[in-house]
Order: structure tokens, then C-alpha cells, then sequence
């Protein structure tokens, strides 16, 4: 290349950066700042999952010794500090049983409740709806039971819904729905073990009919 084409070509290029230097150096600008944001954001997602890891340990020492008072305790701070983690959810449901077994109903249906809520896996949503429709079931709630299994479950978890149904329903009188319900379980068993089917099958046939 002669000096002179260098020359037209270093005056080209000279124009061309008069033109979108200043556009192309906010691109990158941006770009960095984005970068930098989504990694900052990556770390405090990081830093926080590892808080509420030590949080769930520490209730699951407190429900290993019996202290309802700590279970709710720890339980509160992870719903108001780390709801967005994974270990929220998991909390929940080993509160509600903690205080269920220490004889505090309306502690573990608060739990319960939670989870139902704010948990972010569907699986935990509807074990806690299957486990607050059983205390519901327990304090003779039946409506209350029915209307929180109204919805139409995942696949894995149809047969558990209608067996749950059908003792609401039997529990109210309502033997026609009830043995319906228990039909649709057994029709949607699953991975359901031996046993449970036949305890199904055992209340169906107690229906009579």
C-alpha cells in the first residue's frame, strides 16, 4: 500500500469513528455494565443460598431437638430474608411437621399456608396442599379441604389429590362422590405402592355400594 492510499485510508477510518465512535464506545460501556451487574447479581444469589443452607440446618437441629420455639423462629427469619431461595419451601414443610407433631396446629398450618404461597417448585406447593388438607380433614374443615385440592394437580400427584378428596367427602357424608373419588385414585395410581392402593381399595369397599 502507498502512503498515499494509507493516508485515504487513515482519513476513511477517521470519519467512520467521527461518525459511531461515541455510539460504539456506549455499546461497550453498556455491555460492560450489564456484565458486571448479571455477575454481582450471580454472587449475592450465591451469598444468599449459602446463608439460608446454614439457616436450614439450624432448623433442622431445632427440630431434631423438639424446640418448637426455635422452629418458628428460624422459620420466620427464612421466610422474611431468604423466601427467594430454594431452602424457604424445604423450611416450610419441616416446620409445619415439627409444630404438627408438637401439638401446635395452627403454627404448622401457618407453614403450610406459606409454602402454598411462596414456594417455588410445584412439587412443594402440593405436598403442602395435601398435608394442610389433612389437618383441614382432622378439625372436620371439609369444605375448606375440597376447595384447596379444587385444582387440577401434576400427573405424579392425581392419585394422592382424589384419595385425599374421597376422605373429605366420605368424612361429610358425601359417599357417592367420595367412592368416585377413591375410584379416580386407584385409576390414577402411579408410582403408588402396593399399600397404598390397598388401603384405597380397603376405604372404597367400607363405602360399600
Amino acid at each position: 500500500m502507498s502512503y498515499h492510499e494509507e493516508q485515504e485510508t487513515l482519513e476513511e477510518l477517521k470519519a467512520w469513528w467521527a461518525r459511531w465512535g461515541n455510539a460504539i464506545t456506549w455499546v461497550v460501556l453498556i455491555a460492560l455494565l450489564i456484565a458486571a451487574g448479571f455477575n454481582g447479581w450471580n454472587y449475592w444469589q450465591r451469598k444468599q443460598t449459602a446463608k439460608a443452607s446454614q439457616l436450614y440446618e439450624a432448623v433442622q437441629q431445632a427440630v431434631t431437638a423438639g424446640d418448637k420455639g426455635r422452629v418458628t423462629d428460624v422459620a420466620k427469619r427464612m421466610e422474611d430474608d431468604y423466601a427467594h431461595t430454594p431452602y424457604a419451601q424445604m423450611t416450610a414443610l419441616q416446620a409445619a411437621r415439627a409444630l404438627y407433631l408438637g401439638s401446635d396446629i395452627d403454627g404448622a398450618k401457618t407453614q403450610l399456608q406459606w409454602a402454598i404461597d411462596h414456594a417455588k417448585d410445584g412439587e412443594y406447593r402440593e405436598i403442602a396442599k395435601l398435608r394442610l388438607a389433612g389437618i383441614l380433614l382432622d378439625q372436620k374443615d371439609y369444605a375448606g379441604g375440597l376447595k384447596l385440592l379444587a385444582d387440577e394437580p401434576s400427573a405424579a400427584f392425581k392419585g394422592l389429590y382424589a384419595d385425599r378428596r374421597g376422605d373429605l367427602l366420605a368424612a361429610e357424608g358425601k359417599n357417592d362422590d367420595a367412592r368416585s373419588a377413591y375410584k379416580a385414585a386407584l385409576a390414577a395410581t402411579g408410582d403408588m405402592d402396593a399399600s397404598q392402593k390397598q388401603l384405597i381399595q380397603f376405604k372404597l369397599d367400607a363405602l360399600g355400594g
